[in-house]
């Protein structure tokens, strides 16, 4: 008698799928033992199948081919370097918020309290005693952005800077007072605030000034960073949408364009540095997932750090680092590629950092057969990606809560 042996296919690492008995089988009568006999088969058939990646035993996929869905880039000098090139952009980055630091001018909003004076008119200042601060003294900007004066009544403040409220005062004065000498102050600033949440040491609301708050400086006056951040992916949401900075790069790299000039509403949220990880597989001494910390892993290191490629089971000219793509872009992820078949090119490699969640994989398969690793690779890529993004969202839900 023939029993059937059922046949296995990878879908991912380490999935095997068992067709047998399934739903649309007609069965024929048999005695229990036969059947018994059969799934005992079936189950030690499985053990004849390859787990790791470019196996040579042939094996069946149901994935499509990936070539489309992927953008291969070879790791060189060149490609590096212009990976790099954030510095030279920081430098540039940097005369652009001079810029913005230099013209920036702080506008009056609903909310605030002025300090007005009237030079040699006391009767139109009110005095701010011992037992009256000037913000109790002042005079606060009413919901509909005005202010109630003496004489001239009331003034729209909102929207306004203080040299352009100061000299709309004093032109509607000089039709009661003869060359009046003005001068406005914001005594609290209540108007415009921003938000800083998540691992810093003190989070909670900072309000927007007469001087200029960056990410810099609002990560300082929450106290600093606590020793679980996350310093490669700070949130700004602003108008909502997310954008996404590494201060890493801004402190070490002099990257500035991260340094944006914060202004009313936004929110900075400093991540959890726990799912942030790297991941090392195929053909090393100790294949596993690197922490990433508050520093960076270049290739050289995270390979170093797994204990070496596997000379006698490596193609050398087979390094790869799957990095997910950006949705924009139409792709499911960019594949770097080392050639280390020359010693040097390890020199390369420590140039190239990783970022959190990339999968780093040293193949044993001749890259003639690229296609089939790549299918088998993408679902863990993927299932890493979907981890971490729950992991990470599930953060994010317990810091709101």
């Amino acid at each position: 008698m023939r029993l059937p042996i059922p046949s296995c296919s990878f879908r991912g690492f380490y999935m095997i799928k068992v067709t047998m008995f399934g739903k649309g089988c007609a069965l024929s009568p048999r005695p229990r033992l036969a059947m018994t006999t059969a799934l005992l088969i079936a189950m030690l058939s499985t053990t004849g199948c390859a787990f790791a990646p470019g196996g040579d035993m042939d094996y069946q996929t149901e994935t499509a081919p990936l070539d489309d869905a992927l953008e291969v880039k070879p790791i060189t000098f060149g490609m590096v370097d212009a990976l790099n090139d954030i510095r030279g952009q920081g430098q540039r980055d940097n005369q652009l918020l001079e810029q913005q630091l230099a013209d920036y001018d702080y506008r009056i909003g609903r909310g605030d309290v002025l300090n007005i004076i009237v030079y040699d008119h006391p009767e139109l200042t009110i005095p701010a005693g011992s037992e009256r601060s000037a913000i109790e003294s002042g005079n606060s900007v009413h919901s509909d952005g005005t202010i109630f004066y003496p004489y001239i009544g009331r003034v729209k403040a909102s929207g306004l800077t203080v040299k352009e409220l100061r000299a709309v005062i004093e032109r509607r004065l000089s039709g009661y007072i003869a060359s009046p000498q003005i001068d406005v102050q914001v005594a609290a600033f209540k108007s415009q605030k921003v938000y800083v949440t998540g691992q810093v040491e003190m989070p909670g609301i900072l309000p927007i000034t007469n001087v200029p708050l960056t990410i810099l400086d609002a990560v300082n006056q929450a106290g600093g960073l606590s020793p679980l951040a996350n310093w490669h992916d700070v949130v700004l949401t602003r108008d909502d949408s997310d954008e996404h900075f590494s201060l890493y790069d801004l402190l070490q790299n002099g990257a500035l364009s991260n340094n944006r000039l914060l202004r009313d509403g936004d929110v900075l949220h400093i991540p959890d540095v726990g799912n942030q990880k790297v991941y090392v597989m195929g053909e090393v001494q100790l294949p596993g997932s690197l922490a990433m910390g508050n520093s960076r892993i270049s290739l050289t290191d995270a390979i170093a750090q797994s204990g070496g490629i596997d000379e006698g089971q490596a193609d050398a000219k087979g390094i790869f680092v799957v990095r997910r793509a950006n949705t924009s872009t139409g792709k499911l992820a960019t594949v770097y590629q080392l050639d280390a078949r020359d010693s040097a090119a390890f020199v390369i490699g420590a140039e190239f950092m990783l970022q959190p969640s990339d999968v780093v994989y040293v193949t044993a398969a001749p890259l003639s057969r690229w296609n089939r690793v790549v299918n088998q690779l993408m679902p863990t890529l993927t299932a890493v990606y979907q981890v971490t993004r729950s992991a990470s969202d599930f953060d994010d839900l317990s810091n709101d809560d």
